[in-house]
């Protein structure tokens, strides 16, 4: 892996990886864990449980509306992925939460199906965005035995949202079916407008996307300044030496990278999962309600009950989330993606049997348990897209693989009530959801292991150990 004298980034890689704490200030980890929130809370909690309390839009689009912003996610994800290798992290972060703002606002006031489809539109490009750029941005400034940690307390932000931000919304829209659904949107909005002020005043560039800039003087006043506070946080004088490991860091085209063999594996791997993922998932929660009420045949008063208790019910994956920080920087990535995979498979059949009956108490507590076996794979997701790239093809390699992943999210809802109109209601889901864990072993032969490993050390350092071989 060596090639020489270290370079300048290889000084500071090193410096950042023996932080003992993060460096930076809290208060932009808090502006990019609410701004994840506002993304899980756009992307999962609001839009399935208002899409039925709308009066202007009927089932087919409905399903229309769900798919469009996951569209809209996959030119978020690559364009500002994009965007973020080639000009920088800080003004991609910018720029998505500044669409998510503008686009949940205008969803809140929208009076008309093109309207809230437009808008829908603008609010996913920002929310495809945020779900490539805020594990790169945080992987990048933590040390590598913290890494999972750091992202965990982003993940959890959006699992938070993806709980308690459902239970809220489900009694927003239920206390008011005339203007609930419409507070539920603009909270978005005001979160979203949160986390621009506080990005836009706190966050710093990459220290990668400096060196490779040449803005040496600026990367060293950054590095030092995070060390600083990091010491004083930890209550320490002084710190280890860095190990510096000499990586080669070629000035070449993201595709270029991403088009070699090693990466191109973990490539496909990774968007296999995620479109079979989101699939099922945003199908799930994108419709899930409108089937129950289309469907189901639940009387007014069951039909709110069972909006409150899916509101419960998500608050399991609030509490994974938090249960996570103990487990995830020992286990294995692919373990977990591979147990979730099979409880969505088990979760399609058991719950969507359980509401077919109308059984709504033993409904709940199966779906709550099952909360705990089908959250844990998307920080594992995560977590891997932003560990299995080099440094100049990460945003890209992330926004590919997430970008492309949410066709499965696009494609799902289209496919559910024809589904149901061919085979029935309950193997329609199980339909959905049967590719899941075949996706999730493609893993265990494309992703290699990244727990408690310096990102150069499974991307840059065997990108040169194949070329070495090869020559």
């Amino acid at each position: 892996m060596s090639s020489g004298k270290p370079s300048a980034l290889d000084e500071y890689v090193a410096r950042i990886d023996r932080l003992p704490v993060w460096g930076l200030s809290y208060a932009l980890l808090w502006a990019i864990g609410i701004g994840y929130f506002a993304t899980l809370y756009d992307a999962v909690s609001n839009l399935g449980l208002a899409l039925p309390y709308i009066p202007f839009i009927n089932t087919t689009q409905a399903s229309i509306i769900v798919s469009i912003g996951l569209a809209a996610y996959i030119i978020g994800s690559i364009g500002l992925g994009l965007v973020a290798d080639r000009i920088g992290r800080r003004p991609a972060l910018i720029a998505l939460f500044v669409l998510l703002t503008i686009g949940s606002l205008g969803m809140a006031l929208s009076v008309n199906y093109p309207m809230l489809f437009v808008f829908r539109f603008i609010e996913g490009v920002g929310t495809g965005a945020s779900l490539n750029l805020a594990m790169v941005y945080i992987s990048e400034f933590s040390p590598s035995s913290k890494r999972g940690k750091y992202g965990n307390w982003i993940f959890i932000s959006g699992w938070i949202a993806v709980g308690l931000g459902t239970l809220l919304v489900a009694f927003i829209v239920t206390a008011n079916e005339t203007i609930g659904w419409r507070i539920a949107f603009g909270l978005a909005a005001v979160l979203g407008l949160i986390s621009t002020v506080v990005v836009s005043i706190k966050a710093p560039e990459s220290v990668r996307v400096l060196i490779k800039k040449g803005k040496y003087q600026q990367a060293e006043n950054l590095v030092e300044g995070i060390e600083r506070v990091s010491m004083v946080r930890a209550k320490v004088s002084t710190l280890p030496p860095p190990k510096i490991v000499s990586y080669e860091q070629e000035q070449v085209s993201p595709l270029k990278i991403l088009g070699e063999s090693k990466f191109l594996k973990r490539l496909i791997g990774l968007t296999v999962f995620w479109f079979f993922i989101y699939f099922i998932q945003y199908t799930s929660t994108g419709l899930g309600p409108t089937f129950v009420k289309a469907v189901v045949g639940l009387t007014p008063g069951q039909y709110a009950e069972y909006i409150r208790l899916l509101g419960f019910v998500a608050v399991g994956a609030t509490i994974i989330s938090f249960a996570m920080l103990g487990f995830i920087e020992r286990t294995d990535r692919r373990i977990l993606t591979q147990v979730g995979a099979i409880g969505f498979l088990v979760s399609s059949y058991v719950t969507t049997f359980l509401i077919l009956n109308k059984a709504l108490i033993p409904w709940f507590i199966t779906y709550f348990l099952l909360e705990f076996v089908v959250n844990p794979p998307y920080l594992a997701g995560y977590l891997m897209s932003s560990e299995s790239f080099p440094t100049t093809a990460r945003s890209t390699g992330f926004a590919i693989t997430d970008g492309i992943g949410h066709l499965g999210g696009v494609i799902g809802p289209l496919l559910l009530f024809p589904l149901i109109s061919i085979v029935g209601p309950l193997y329609a889901w199980v339909i959905l959801a049967l590719p899941v864990p075949f996706a999730a072993a493609l893993l265990w032969f494309t992703v290699p292991k990244t727990v408690g490993v310096r990102l150069e050390e499974v991307n840059e350092a065997m990108r040169q150990r194949g070329a070495k071989t090869s020559s």
